[in-house]
């Protein structure tokens, strides 16, 4: 059983439900007897600063309350070490949750799984120094992830769709190269998104396939057709059945590089870096804390 855990805060995140949350979490853990040390960075940097210096300092576990964008900065403080990460959602999207079987709804349930759960390594991917742990968008997502982003209003999934409406105005059809281990090839496409995990966006099973723990990445490519044809098959990406419309391939490998131009690529929700970028699955880099199965 761990002892004690550092709950790293985002106080703003799910329209501000992140501090109501964490009070909840809190209070939980420490009626069964952890001890709690609550980290809440004024921005990223000082909470990636704050998370680095729990897991150097020996914390029990590192703990996100907050949406995809905070559990991708615990990631790159755990991964590595031996230190267990854990997650309270209190965001958006919640996908990093979604794809450890962690209750979304109720932190009090996510806090019962830090303090009774079970640890579990999982594989990470790899960007560049940088670590995600569901999927990167480079192409048509990434410029949705972007323009929701930037976009005040509304809140919530509405958003999203809004973003999804703006730049469905705005496609067009993009050369990639895609290489995946050995293999080289050309293909033009709308999208490209490198999963580790099996969502983003708040559920859309983009690589419904994805299995954290077999050691490599999966690649789901949709090709560049007629605007109606895309509108069409959009609602399939939340079901995962997308994959079985013959403008969509998948792959699989253990390193991908993505190749474009004018595509800033996108993990956890989070800009990661300009195309061309290289992806890499690094087996059981970190250790989650998870439900124990019944």
């Amino acid at each position: 059983m761990i002892s004690d855990v550092s709950l790293l805060v985002n106080p703003n995140s799910g329209r501000s439900r992140g501090a109501a949350a964490a009070l909840r979490a809190l209070r939980y853990l420490r009626a069964r007897g952890i001890a709690v040390t609550t980290l809440m960075g004024k921005d990223a940097a000082e909470s990636a600063a704050l998370a680095h210096r729990a897991v150097a300092a020996g914390t029990g576990a590192l703990v996100a309350c907050g949406g995809d964008g905070l559990v991708n900065i615990a990631l790159q403080a755990v991964a590595g070490t031996s230190t267990p990460f854990g997650v309270i959602p209190a965001g958006t999207g919640n996908d990093h949750a979604r794809m450890l079987g962690i209750p979304r709804h109720d932190p009090v349930a996510a806090a019962r799984v830090v303090a009774t759960g079970a640890v579990r390594p999982i594989d990470l991917g790899r960007a560049g120094d940088r670590w995600f742990g569901t999927v990167l968008a480079g192409g048509f997502d990434a410029k949705v992830t972007e323009r929701t982003n930037r976009l005040r209003w509304p809140r919530g999934k509405l958003r999203y769709n809004l973003a999804v409406l703006i730049e469905l105005i705005a496609l067009r059809p993009r050369d990639y190269v895609l290489e995946l281990d050995d293999r080289r090839m050309a293909v033009p496409a709308m999208l490209v998104a490198v999963g580790n995990g099996a969502t983003y966006g708040g559920g859309m099973r983009i690589c419904p396939h994805a299995d954290q723990t077999d050691g490599l990445l999966d690649v789901t490519v949709i090709e560049h057709r007629r605007l109606i044809e895309l509108v069409r098959l959009l609602p399939a990406i939340y079901t995962g059945e997308h994959v079985e419309h013959p403008q969509v391939t998948t792959y699989r490998a253990v390193r991908v590089r993505l190749s474009t131009t004018d595509i800033v690529g996108h993990a956890d929700g989070e800009p990661f870096a300009p195309l061309p970028v290289t992806c890499e699955c690094v087996p059981a880099a970190a250790r989650a804390i998870v439900p124990v199965p019944e």
